[in-house]
Parts: structure tokens; C-alpha cells; sequence
């Protein structure tokens, strides 16, 4: 059954087509003060044909526009690798609240009580859900959260008096690793996988120039690094040091800690593991958590306590600031009151959850879809376009899936996986939501067979049709020409 868009669609011009000369969407009270103007260096010119619009030309433009979105609040959102959990609005209100939401990240530490307190227990939780024995909460982002344990990595070795400037990177791991871990000076080693590192890769590339690994576990196939002790006691004999991709680890929560597996700096994902707003809803927090002998170097300053009272403190040792000031505070909040409300035994039910959500719907798409890895899948699954006949490709699938009202899969990634479609359902989805969304997968594999120009002109029940993807990257518009 075809439940894509139908019936009205607003449609929606540009403001500049809008526009006319005169109209004004606003009324300013007369000045009680002397006028002033900026000084005319200070001043640009005026935009050439700048719109003119009421305000009620303004108030239904962005409200048609906002009817073009699509999040986790509108449907289901299978990407994977993306944790694109509901966020529960219980959270958001708690981040609302005047005497957290206001306050000023200069504040005094004395006036700071409570915020300083929530970032303690905050550090301290995230500490003990992953295993490790100190985490800094000043990384805005995933990205950061990587760059941050990656400067740590190179602070500790530094401290050694090592110069190693090598890092192994696995085929499956996460897709920012490479860059972060080049950002942070080092020269990144691809090693290959068979689905799972070995010990015999990692042993084969372990020399004395290799300051880290970087693996994701569970990987980007959605599986678990079996061989993952082994690994971590290998480098560290050989004098390196292991850093995982906290990417992934909604399918570990209350069942596996890294940092009992040997690991040595992870980041977490706030907007992944413990639902904060993802994506567009930003902005993001990408916590570091690090082992003991690692802890000195972390980024800061850090929340610490001195009897009743909490005081934000570094080291001397620390690779220093990565923010004007501490974090994304609402963000660690909304996580904060995630924590809080799961409680231990929701945070392991939510992992189960997301665990047999993802192997439902790998057991029903197995029969219209190829699965390139046979092990057992956590979190998520990844299949590929190998079995699509009459030249139907991935992409047409991700296409036509629109038409049927969902937002596609991530497609193409991880790159191991020829034509890989990697599905991530999360423990948020019901089975009536996983149930209907296999159902339209394998409707369009059936279509692939008996109709594949459906599928090559997907969508079709769209505003915008398949657009030329490559004149869009090599000649994009990116401003309104009148």
C-alpha cells in the first residue's frame, strides 16, 4: 500500500517572489531616545531588490516550509550508523526550566550550584555506564568528541617520549575516523576486516610507530568486535593505545562496558545514545570518557567536588580548551534527564529493544534483500543491491522507498558493502512501524522484478522529482538569480 504524499501539498515560492514594493510586516513604536546610526564604514549597502513582505506573507512562508520537514517527530527514520531515537519532550522541559535555562555559562562558581552539580553526576554516569574512570563533557559534537580523545592519545604518547604518528583504521569503522584521526597529526593505516577485525590483522600492522587503533564497536555492519579483548591486549604489549567510536553504543548499554574490554578513549554520541535532538535539532555534545592514566589529558576545565561544593578545575597536563566555555549545556541536560528517567534497568531494556528491532527486520527483508555478513547483527543491519534484478541499484530503492512515505536508509555506507543499505530501527519503533516499513522494502524488490522503471524514475509522488545528483554537486545554485 502506497502511503507517500498525497492529497494537498503546499507548494511555496521563495521569499523574493513574494515580494512587493511598499508592504511591511512589522510597527515599531515611536523613539523615546535621540536616533542613532552606525558609522557608514560599519554599514553595508543595501541588498538589490531586498523582499518586502506583510506579516502574513512571512508567517505562511515558514509554515509551509516547515511542512516540508521530515524528523523523528514526523516518522520513522531508519538511518544507520545514526541512532535516530524519539526524543522524549520530557527532556526538553527539563532543559527549560528558567533557573537552567537561564543561566549564564560565566556565572560564578559559587552561583553555578546547580548546573556544576548536574555536569558532576553527568560526568559521573557516564563514567559508569561505559567502564571508564573520567569523562570530560566540553566536546560540542561527535566530531570533536573524536578529535578531542584523539589529541589525548597524542598528549599521553608525547608525555612518553614516544613520536609515534601512525593510527589503524579497520574498513568497518566509523566514517569520520580517518579525518579526525589526520587532523590530529597522525597518518592514518587502512586494515581490513572479515566482517570483524582479527587478531592477526592488528598483529600483522601493530609496530613500534603505532600510537592507536581506531575500531567502532559494534562496527558499522552492526557487529560485535568478538576478537576485541585480544585486540586491545595486542596493542597495548606493543605500546599503543585503543580508541573506540561511541557511535554505536546504544546496543551495548547495561550488557557490555568498553572500558572493560580494554579500551581506552571512547566518545559518546548524546544525541544518539540519550536521545537529544539529532541532526537539524542540534546542537550536538560529544562527551570523552578515557582510563585512568589518560585522565590528566583531558580537555577542560571539568566539574570536580570539594566536600558540598562543585568547582570547575583542570590540569596542567591537559590538551585545554575545545569551547569558549564548557559544552553544549542543554544538551547535557536533556541527556541528563534521559539517564535519570531510564534508570539502569531502562537503559538495558532500551538496548534489547534496539537489538531485536534490528534483527526483525533483518529476518524479514533477508528474503527479497542480500546479507553480505552471516554474523548475528546487533543494533543494526546492512544489506546490499547484489540480488536486485533488471539493472535496479540501491539508490532506486532509497527513491522509491520515499513514495511510499519513509525516509531512506543510509545507502553506500559502510563502503565494504557493494551497494550497501544499512538500517538502523532503533528500540523506539513499534512492530506495526517495523512491520510496514519491511512490508514497502519488499514491495519494491517485487517491483524491481515486474516494474523496475518505477523504481528508476522514483519518486514520483513527490514536489520535487529525482534530481541530476551530479550536475547538483558540480554546478550547484546556491543563490536566487531574479
Amino acid at each position: 500500500m502506497i502511503v507517500g504524499t498525497s492529497g494537498l501539498v503546499l507548494n511555496e515560492k521563495l521569499l523574493f517572489e513574494h515580494s512587493d514594493a511598499g508592504r511591511k510586516g512589522y510597527s515599531l513604536p515611536a523613539l523615546d531616545v535621540p536616533a542613532a546610526m552606525l558609522p557608514a564604514p560599519l554599514c553595508r549597502e543595501e541588498i538589490a531588490g531586498f523582499p518586502e513582505l506583510s506579516e502574513v506573507d512571512v508567517v505562511r512562508h515558514f509554515t509551509r516550509l516547515s511542512t516540508w520537514n521530515y524528523g523523528v517527530d514526523s516518522g520513522f527514520y531508519p538511518l544507520g550508523s545514526c541512532t535516530m531515537k524519539y526524543n522524549p519532550k520530557v527532556n526538553e522541559l527539563a532543559a527549560r526550566l528558567p533557573g537552567l535555562a537561564d543561566v549564564h555559562p560565566a556565572t560564578p562558581d559559587h552561583l553555578a550550584q546547580g548546573a556544576l552539580a548536574m555536569m558532576f553526576d553527568l560526568q559521573a554516569m557516564l563514567a559508569e555506564i561505559s567502564g571508564f574512570a573520567a569523562v570530560s563533557l566540553q566536546p560540542a559534537a561527535g566530531a570533536q568528541g573524536e578529535l578531542a580523545g584523539m589529541l589525548v592519545v597524542r598528549a599521553w604518547h608525547e608525555a612518553q617520549g614516544n613520536n609515534r604518528r601512525k593510527v589503524l583504521i579497520p574498513d568497518t569503522a566509523h566514517g569520520t575516523n580517518p579525518a579526525t584521526a589526520a587532523l590530529a597529526g597522525f597518518d592514518v593505516v587502512p586494515i581490513a576486516s572479515e566482517g570483524v577485525l582479527t587478531l592477526a590483522e592488528v598483529e600483522a600492522h601493530m609496530t613500534d610507530e603505532v600510537a592507536a587503533l581506531m575500531v567502532t564497536n559494534p562496527n558499522t555492519l552492526g557487529l560485535f568486535e568478538t576478537n576485541i579483548a585480544a585486540i586491545c591486549e595486542l596493542v597495548h604489549a606493543r605500546g599503543g593505545l585503543v580508541y573506540c567510536d561511541g557511535a554505536n553504543l546504544n546496543a551495548l548499554l547495561g550488557i557490555a562496558r568498553p572500558g572493560d574490554m580494554g579500551i581506552d578513549v571512547m566518545h559518546f554520541n548524546l544525541h544518539k545514545t540519550f536521545a537529544t535532538p539529532h541532526g537539524g535539532g542540534g546542537p550536538g555534545s560529544g562527551p570523552v570518557g578515557v582510563s585512568a592514566a589518560l585522565a590528566p589529558f583531558l580537555p577542560g576545565p571539568s566539574v570536580v567536588q570539594d566536600g558540598a561544593q562543585y568547582r570547575l578545575a583542570g590540569t596542567s597536563e591537559s590538551v585545554g580548551r575545545l569551547l569558549a566555555f564548557h559544552g553544549n549545556f542543554g544538551i547535557m541536560l536533556r541527556a541528563f534527564a534521559y539517564i535519570r528517567s531510564m534508570g539502569a534497568t531502562g537503559l538495558k531494556h532500551a538496548t534489547q529493544m534496539a537489538v531485536l528491532n534490528a534483527n526483525y527486520v533483518r529476518a524479514r527483508l533477508e528474503e527479497g534483500y542480500h546479507l553480505p555478513y552471516a554474523n548475528r547483527s546487533l543494533h543494526e543491519v546492512v544489506f546490499s543491491d547484489r540480488d536486485l534484478p533488471n539493472d535496479c541499484h540501491t539508490l532506486d530503492v532509497a527513491k522509491r522507498l520515499i513514495d511510499y512515505g519513509y525516509h531512506p536508509p543510509t545507502i553506500y555506507f559502510p563502503l565494504v558493502v557493494k551497494g550497501a543499505i544499512m538500517i538502523e530501527p532503533t528500540e523506539t519503533e513499534s512492530q506495526e512501524t517495523l512491520d510496514e516499513f519491511c512490508d514497502a522494502m519488499l514491495a519494491i524488490a517485487k517491483e524491481a522484478q515486474g516494474n523496475p522503471e518505477l523504481l528508476k524514475n522514483a519518486p514520483v509522488r513527490t514536489r520535487t522529482r529525482r534530481l541530476d545528483e551530479t550536475a547538483a554537486a558540480r554546478q550547484p545554485r546556491l543563490r536566487w538569480e531574479g
